[in-house]
């Protein structure tokens, strides 16, 4: 008996490590142009190009129970345990689609052990959640092990990102009309994370430039305090900027992050122009008070 590790697409762990580990994926879709498609079968650029030339405003859904049923069912018919780690239950119905399907799974199989963790966050604050539980059930630990090496992992990541504009987060529904259009007209760039599972405010800064300072800055603090392990730098439709922002984190911590893309489920949230770092620490952060 194994234990089998599934996860969601918004968790955008690159294809070779989902591999290595034999990681199971539930794709959420993103709807643009009338056109539906799953995640990772979008092409970011061209939906992200699309996005910012048509001015439309896309939409994402999450799994269907039929689908999450499928990937906790299969491994627990071949007499594995299964550990789902999966995107923020604050920030979709993914995780409770989980809990349901959970629920149909355990009625016909009353001996399986199916454990859903919520990671609190998405794209790889939750990538390095479900790698550490990848990592422990490789190693052969026992199911709270595993669990405990994803929660573990939670409270030693964080993921700080600005938009390049506020007009996505507008129509989002995540910030007013009025806060939108003082924010353009100021021209302000503000750093965001996520907190508790829901995206927050850290502060608002004048440029680009200063916004990535100010994430490069905090990542530096967080580096000399709770020891640097790893980083992903993130961006959307702005692979000159994520560079920028490695080379800044590089410059000051010494580690150089992978610059990646993230896919259209949650970048559409933000907008073309986004770009932000995950990271992991050696030791537990304070991330309910996190300044930049």
């Amino acid at each position: 008996m194994a234990i089998r590790i599934v996860t969601d697409s918004t968790s955008y762990i690159p294809a070779p490590q989902l591999a290595e580990f034999g990681i199971t994926v539930v794709p959420l879709s993103a709807t643009l142009g009338g056109v539906t498609r799953e995640e990772p079968d979008i092409d970011p650029e061209a939906f992200y190009r699309q996005m910012r030339d048509t001015g439309e405003f896309p939409t994402s859904s999450q799994p269907s129970v039929a689908a999450m049923v499928d990937a906790l069912e299969t491994p627990v018919t071949a007499g594995d345990e299964v550990c789902a780690v999966l995107l923020s239950s604050r920030m979709s119905g993914t995780f409770e689609t989980a809990l349901m399907a959970r629920d149909q799974i355990v009625e016909r199989h009353p001996d399986a052990r199916i454990e859903v963790v919520d990671s609190m966050s998405n794209c790889m604050e939750e990538g390095f959640a479900v790698l550490a539980a990848a990592r422990a059930a490789r190693d052969g630990a026992s199911m709270p092990d595993v669990v405990a090496a994803a929660e573990s992992t939670i409270a030693r990541t964080r993921w700080l990102f600005t938009p390049a504009s506020l007009e996505y987060l507008r129509m989002g529904g995540r910030i007013g009309n009025a806060a939108a259009l003082i924010g353009s007209l100021l021209q302000v760039r503000p750093i965001l994370t996520v907190v508790d599972g829901v995206t927050a405010s850290v502060r608002s800064v004048r440029t680009q430039r200063r916004a990535f300072e100010a994430i490069a800055d905090k990542v530096a603090e967080d580096a000399r305090e709770y020891g640097l392990v790893e980083a992903v730098v993130h961006h959307i439709l702005a692979e000159a900027e994520g560079s920028a922002l490695a080379a800044l984190i590089h410059e000051r911590t010494g580690v150089m992050p992978r610059v990646q893309e993230i896919g259209p489920a949650i970048g559409l949230h933000v907008g073309p122009g986004t770009a932000g770092v995950v990271y992991r620490t050696r030791d537990e952060l304070g991330k309910n008070t996190v300044t930049a």
